[in-house]
C-alpha cells in the first residue's frame, strides 16, 4: 500500500510532511505535493505532520477523493522529489479552509516557468 495526498493540499502545499519522510516520497507541483506510490513505505509519519488531513493510507482515501490515487502516481512520475520544509503557498491559511478545489489543481512541476 501507499499513502495519498488528496484535495485539501491544493493552493495550500504545506511541507511539514516532507522533512519526516525517511524515503523521499513526496513531490512538488505548483500548488500541490504528492506522494510517490513507487517509493513510499507505508509508514505514515506524514499524516499527522499535515496541517490540513490531506494525506490517508491508500485504503482510507475517502470515496469522493479516490480520483487522487492515480493522480498522485500519474504526476509523481513528472514532478521532482522534494525532500526539505519550506514555506507554504503565500494565501495556503485562507485556501486550507476552502472545499472543492479539485478544478485548481496545476499539473504542472514546480521547475516549469510559470
Amino acid at each position: 500500500m501507499t499513502h495519498v495526498v488528496t484535495e485539501a493540499c491544493i493552493n495550500c502545499k504545506y511541507t511539514d510532511c516532507v522533512d519526516v519522510c525517511p524515503v523521499d516520497a513526496f513531490r512538488e507541483g505548483k500548488n500541490m505535493l504528492v506522494i510517490d506510490p513507487d517509493e513510499c513505505i507505508d509508514c505514515a509519519v506524514c499524516i499527522p505532520e499535515c496541517p490540513v488531513a490531506a494525506i490517508f493510507p491508500e485504503e482510507d482515501v475517502p470515496k469522493d477523493q479516490r480520483k487522487y490515487i492515480p493522480i498522485n502516481a500519474d504526476l509523481a512520475r513528472k514532478w521532482p522529489v522534494i525532500a526539505r520544509t519550506h514555506a507554504a503557498l503565500p494565501d495556503a491559511d485562507d485556501w486550507a479552509k476552502v472545499e472543492e478545489k479539485a478544478q485548481l489543481l496545476d499539473e504542472r512541476s514546480v521547475k516549469d516557468p510559470d
